[in-house]
C-alpha cells in the first residue's frame, strides 16, 4: 500500500471511530441534561422529551442560561413578557399559555401583559403597513430619528421647566 492510501485509511479509520463514539457523548449528555431539569424543575417536563436526544443538552443550557437566570440583562419579568408578544405573533398557544403563567409568576400585572400584547399588535400593524407599502428605508429612518431628537429635546425643555 502505498503511504497516500495508508494515511487516507488513517484518517479514515479515525473518523469513523469519533462518529461511532459520538451518539454515546450526546446520550450521556442528553441524560445529564434530563438530571439537571429534574434537579431545577422538578421534573421533566414532557415537552422536553419531544426535543431530538442529540440536541437536548444544547437546547436545555440555552433555556436554563438565558431564560430561567435571574442574572441576565433582563429581569424574567420582561423576558417572559417578549415572548409572550412573540408567541402571541406567531402564533403558539403552549408558548403563550407558558410566558403568561411565567409573566405573572415573575410579577406581571394583567395591565403588563395586555400592553405586551398590545405592542405585539402594533409592531405587526406598523410592519405590515411599512413593508407593503415598501417606505424607503432610509427615508423611514431619517423621520423616524428627527422624531426621537424632537422628544428629546421635549423632553429636556420640560424637565428644565419644573
Amino acid at each position: 500500500m502505498s503511504k497516500r492510501l495508508l494515511k487516507t485509511a488513517a484518517v479514515a479509520l479515525a473518523l469513523a471511530g469519533t462518529l461511532a463514539f459520538r451518539p454515546a457523548m450526546a446520550q450521556d449528555a442528553g441524560e445529564a441534561a434530563y438530571r439537571d431539569m429534574q434537579q431545577t424543575l422538578g421534573v421533566v417536563p414532557g415537552f422536553f422529551k419531544q426535543f431530538p436526544a442529540a440536541g437536548i443538552a444544547g437546547a436545555w443550557q440555552e433555556f436554563k442560561t438565558v431564560q430561567l437566570n435571574p442574572n441576565t440583562e433582563l429581569s424574567g419579568k420582561v423576558k417572559e413578557l417578549i415572548g409572550l408578544a412573540v408567541a402571541a405573533q406567531v402564533p403558539c398557544v403552549y408558548c403563550i399559555y407558558a410566558h403568561t403563567a411565567a409573566a405573572k409568576a415573575n410579577g406581571a400585572t394583567d395591565g403588563e401583559i395586555r400592553e405586551a400584547v398590545a405592542m405585539a399588535a402594533i409592531t405587526r400593524h406598523w410592519s405590515t403597513v411599512l413593508n407593503g407599502a415598501q417606505v424607503d428605508l432610509a427615508t423611514f429612518k431619517s423621520d423616524f430619528d428627527t422624531v426621537l431628537r424632537i422628544a428629546g429635546e421635549r423632553a429636556k425643555t420640560t424637565a428644565a421647566a419644573k
